[in-house]
């Protein structure tokens, strides 16, 4: 048992390669090569340096700590900071021996690219299309054909630069993590800048099997081609609320499978009782009903 178990320097490098401030040397080589990308980001190690940042821009940003990730760990701060926020970045430096600073661009779409990475290769898995809170908080993927979220993202980006992206990233992800062996997502977005339609090609690197892989799985093995439709996970804070959510959808939108794939319908993908707060669930149907996912009981 304990020779199948890593190594307290295999974790230490794990934890290393699973921090935040990785994508901060990616973005920059991707900026350098690509004017159409956009985005930066910092890493600081004393709290004077975060204030003189800060007070010397304009807009709002976005702290970080390092070793957080998936919308968690971020500090959000709107034109001047304040004390608390101050002694947050105190106890984060103290704690994580830093932490990262970034404008707040005008976001369109979320978006990743997912890789597997093994004998340091990288294999492209496919695109990932999400939707996160304003907060950064992750929602939930849609669940839609490779060629379709191409196709969306195309509208942004043009047909050459994702391709381009793609096989620079895979380059560079070897060189950043020549040990690793494993499923990542590289987390994108879409913005509106003052040149146009940019990329940010590098907001967080998620070293591990992750959502949008997740959801690329779900609609390539259960979904029948042609459907689309939404993975979710939702948190419920009323008693109850998951069930009640739970058995409605489950009366409105009856699943209907077809040879092991489905058509239409909701699909709860975890035990649902009165206490449940998490959801995890997909609701199929057609594209002009993709809106109308959301919650409709709590």
């Amino acid at each position: 048992m304990e020779e199948s178990l890593p190594s307290m320097e295999e974790l230490k490098q794990l934890r290393s390669d699973s921090g935040r401030k990785n994508a901060i040397h990616i973005l920059n080589e991707l900026r350098a090569e690509n004017n159409a990308f956009c985005g930066e980001s910092y890493f600081f190690s004393a709290v004077d340096d975060v204030l003189h940042f800060l007070h010397s821009r304009n807009g709002d940003h976005v702290l970080k700590m390092p070793n957080y990730g998936s919308g968690k760990g971020l500090s959000w701060i709107k034109g001047k900071i304040t004390d608390k926020q101050t002694d947050w970045c105190r106890r984060v430096i103290h704690e994580q021996g830093g932490l990262i600073a970034e404008p707040v661009l005008n976001k369109i779409r979320d978006f990743a690219m997912e890789f597997c990475l093994s004998d340091n290769k990288a294999e492209f898995i496919g695109y990932s299309l999400f939707q996160s809170t304003s907060s950064g908080a992750y929602m939930g993927n849609f669940l839609m054909p490779q060629t379709d979220i191409e196709e969306r993202l195309g509208e942004y980006t043009g047909p050459e630069l994702l391709p381009q992206l793609r096989k620079s990233l895979a380059e560079k992800l070897c060189r950043q993590y020549p040990s690793y062996s494993g499923c990542l997502g590289v987390d994108m977005m879409v913005c509106k800048t003052n040149r146009g339609y940019q990329i940010q090609p590098c907001v967080e690197i998620n070293l591990r099997m992750n959502m949008g892989i997740v959801a690329y799985i779900l609609y390539d093995r259960f979904v029948k081609p042609g459907s689309t439709g939404k993975f979710t996970v939702d948190f419920f804070k009323k008693t109850g609320g998951a069930l009640t959510f739970q058995q409605k959808m489950s009366t409105d939108f009856p699943l209907i499978v077809e040879n092991g794939k489905i058509i239409s319908g909701f699909l709860a993908l975890t035990p649902v009782s009165e206490q449940t707060q998490y959801l995890a669930y997909v609701f199929v149907t057609s594209p002009s009903l993709l809106q109308n996912t959301g919650k409709t009981a709590e």
